[in-house]
């Protein structure tokens, strides 16, 4: 059985996922660009492609909101 789901929201907006990534487990050329933090914030789409590394995860959710996305949260 192939289902097609549809990750939009009831007043259409796309949603996005936010989850914490540890900076060791990025590649080298972006964790010279980190800095000191130890843990920063990936927003990906539906299809788990990652659109933005973040410092915190209030940025993540402000950042996705102003694109017309809705953030959730995953842990």
């Amino acid at each position: 059985m192939t289902e097609e789901f549809d990750f939009k929201t009831p007043g259409g907006e796309p949603i996005v996922y936010v989850r914490p990534v540890a900076v060791r487990d990025l590649p080298q050329e972006v964790q010279a660009q980190v800095g000191d933090a130890d843990l920063i914030y990936a927003v990906h789409d539906e299809n788990g492609e990652r659109l933005a590394l973040v410092n915190d995860r209030q940025m993540a959710f402000v950042l996705a909101r102003q694109n017309d996305l809705t953030p959730v949260n995953v842990h």
